[in-house]
């Protein structure tokens, strides 16, 4: 007889019903893996759950009975809608602290603590509507931590089932704001912790604290969040909880970035046929405006324009350059003040620099597809996709060695590594690439060992069933 591990699945965000950042993509993806690695002994039936944003594109919604959480003296409606998608069951809660906040996340922080309090507490109750339990509760990033706080209180109140709670943190900085009175007005008590004082009223502590497991999106990140220097003010409370943290890399998306059949590329190649990159490289030179010469190094940055990805780092860097023969794309949109720093960057040197402050996905993958190096001078990184993806097309990674830069990318082996978030550290690793450039043979060795890994959401899914197994024993 086949052995089932059902698991709720919560996500702020999941491409392709909406997507804002790198948690869209990890949920959109993680948990159709999760799904198919079930077998004859063992099925995985994970269900996705999203609050149904104003923007959510969604088609054959069906309708569930609507139901009410409790709310003061009066209750809160819930209108619940489910769909599929590549046949794994994907549900929508909404209602009114959904529908009265436009965007995913509002710079309202109260609006969005009131938003996801409701959701996660909708969230708790929509198995009863279903007629499914789940053995596990799977919450992300602080948008969903609460829904392991009242799993947890739930079970001390009513002797409910065990139903374990696993929390993978994406971002530690970004732990919500006070939700101690949104709270009480649902009934739900704030039990006495062991967090910091200031952390007993945040979404993000408080499911920590409620969580069976704590996954961090590396093992790089896993051991820096029990440091002063990433921990948060948490660090203290997280080494207390050693034995439940682990670190499970995140994994891209291998059919969609795949250069032998991606679409937005002029010229396709692989591992065998890395020569007909370069055209790749000639051609994007021409559409920037730039000089085509494939001789010249071409760095890319594809990134958000954000103090913590280090841009003004790279962008420091190249102007640290002068006098060094290169040439440089940046991408992306973010902090307005960094992205007029990338335009003075151009207007400085118009012939080296191109600044193409928006968001493109086809861009993306040209660079990707084109650049000889990305950079990615990160002060801290739980994960970084780009790097995985550029990789996987031969673009050679110059990282900083933190979270999962440091746990991807393998010094002199796939990329470039430095130490100390200071620009010179990075020019010293521009300059290390730029020397091994020119020698053909070592630089094409460099592509072929990035290309060859497997960054597959497939092994992260099977590191997180192993997880799911050891709650169930």
């Amino acid at each position: 007889m086949s052995k089932t591990i059902n698991v709720l699945f919560l996500a702020a965000e999941a491409d392709p019903f909406i997507k804002v950042g790198g948690l869209g993509d990890v949920a959109g993806v993680l948990p159709r893996e999760l799904r198919a690695l079930s077998t004859d002994e063992l099925k995985l039936d994970v269900r996705l759950v999203l609050p149904y944003h104003p923007a959510v594109k969604a088609e054959n919604l069906r309708p569930l009975e609507l139901y009410s959480i409790p709310r003061g003296d009066s209750e809160i409606g819930v209108e619940a809608f489910e769909t599929s998608l590549d046949g794994m069951p994907v549900y929508f809660i909404g209602g009114d602290p959904i529908h009265s906040s436009g965007s995913v996340y509002s710079l309202d922080a109260k609006l969005d603590a009131e938003k996801y309090a409701f959701f996660s507490m909708a969230a708790m109750e929509l198995p009863k509507h279903i007629n499914w339990q789940p053995d596990v509760v799977h919450a992300n990033d602080w948008h969903t931590a609460l829904s392991l706080y009242v799993n947890l209180t739930k079970r001390w109140e009513a002797g409910a089932k065990h139903v374990a709670g696993v929390i993978t943190l994406h971002n530690m900085p970004f732990m919500g704001s006070d939700v101690s009175a949104i709270l009480e007005s649902y009934g739900v008590k704030l039990a006495q912790t062991d967090l910091p004082e200031w952390a007993r009223v945040l979404p993000l502590p408080l499911g920590l604290w409620a969580s069976d497991a704590i996954v961090a999106v590396s093992p790089g990140y896993a051991s820096e969040v029990l440091t002063e220097e990433f921990g948060c003010g948490l660090h203290d409370f997280l080494n207390l909880r050693l034995e439940t943290l682990s670190g499970i890399l995140n994994g891209i998306d291998t059919v969609s970035f795949d250069p032998s059949t991606d679409k937005a590329l002029s010229v396709n190649y692989n591992l065998d046929t890395l020569n007909k990159r370069v055209e790749n490289k000639e051609l994007l030179q021409e559409k920037l405006g730039l000089a085509r010469d494939p001789n010249i190094p071409l760095l890319a940055v594809i990134s958000r324009m954000d103090v913590q990805k280090g841009v003004d780092l790279a962008f420091t860097a190249l102007k640290n350059m002068k006098r060094i023969n290169f040439q440089a794309v940046i991408l992306g949109t973010g902090d307005p003040k960094l992205e007029e720093s990338a335009r003075e960057l151009q207007k400085l040197y118009p012939d080296k620099i191109k600044a193409e402050l928006r968001f493109d996905a086809n861009l993306a993958r040209q660079m990707y597809a084109g650049a000889d190096m990305i950079l990615m001078p990160s002060r801290y990184e739980p994960c970084g996709l780009a790097q995985m993806i550029a990789m996987r097309y031969g673009c050679v990674p110059v990282v900083r060695a933190v979270g999962g830069l440091k746990d991807t990318v393998i010094p002199n082996e796939t990329g470039f590594i430095f130490e100390k978030a200071h620009h010179m550290s990075l020019v010293s690793a521009i300059k290390a690439a730029m020397k091994t450039l020119p020698n053909r043979e070592k630089w094409q060795e460099l592509q072929r060992n990035g290309m060859s890994k497997d960054f597959s959401w497939g092994v992260s899914a099977s590191e997180y069933l192993k997880l799911y197994q050891s709650l169930m024993k």
